[in-house]
């Protein structure tokens, strides 16, 4: 599993005052929950670039204050003018407790709708499940050697051991929707409907 390394400091000071200081020193605050205790600590901006501009599922190792917090990220907060990033929240791990986390999906294997010339449309990037921290891992693998055109995966046929997935089970994940070609090849091969015979002339 991945895990990035971001050096913070504890923080200190609160309020409005304090927290447009930080933010005028390109420092970043954040806080650690779900712990034996909250830790608000603050770091540079570029250090949660690669945990936050990525599509990645990642651990992050927050170390403050000589100490190393193992965590996820939860939340971000981005200011409205600039779009900058102005707050990050952190669940630490504990290993008897478990947690809700997003974990991108990985499609696997050859559509058989793609083969026979259907498009792969993808509905879900993430699934939300809910698992103990020594199962999370990078992606969730889904095969989809099988979907055929106009077929769908849906939430309920993905199954991972040990994890508890969130999502309403009928929601789509995947499917294979027809391509303008493909309509235009099953109209062309469609025989056309006899045209009926005219009806004979009646005899005087």
């Amino acid at each position: 599993m991945k895990t990035i390394t971001i050096e913070g400091q504890l923080r200190t000071g609160f309020g409005k005052s304090a927290t447009r200081q930080l933010r005028s020193q390109e420092m970043v605050p954040g806080v650690i929950y779900g712990g034996a205790q909250e830790i608000n600590f603050y770091a540079p901006a570029p250090a949660f670039k690669k945990l936050v501009y990525t599509p990645s599922f990642q651990i992050a190792e927050v170390k403050v204050d000589g100490k190393t917090y193992r965590t996820i990220l939860k939340d971000l907060q981005f200011d409205k003018v600039d779009d900058s990033l102005i707050h990050v929240d952190f669940l630490e791990l504990v290993d008897d407790k478990k947690v809700i986390a997003n974990i991108p999906l990985k499609f696997t294997g050859a559509s058989k709708g793609v083969k026979d010339g259907g498009k792969l449309v993808i509905k879900i990037k993430t699934l939300k499940v809910k698992t103990y921290p020594k199962y999370l891992k990078e992606h969730i693998e889904v095969a989809i050697d099988n979907l055929e055109v106009n077929g769908n995966i849906r939430v309920e046929d993905v199954v991972v051991e040990n994890y508890e997935i969130m999502n309403s089970p009928r929601i789509p994940v995947a499917s294979v929707v027809m391509t303008r070609q493909l309509k235009q090849e099953e109209a062309a091969a469609t025989p056309a409907a006899a045209t009926p015979a005219a009806p004979a002339a009646a005899k005087k």
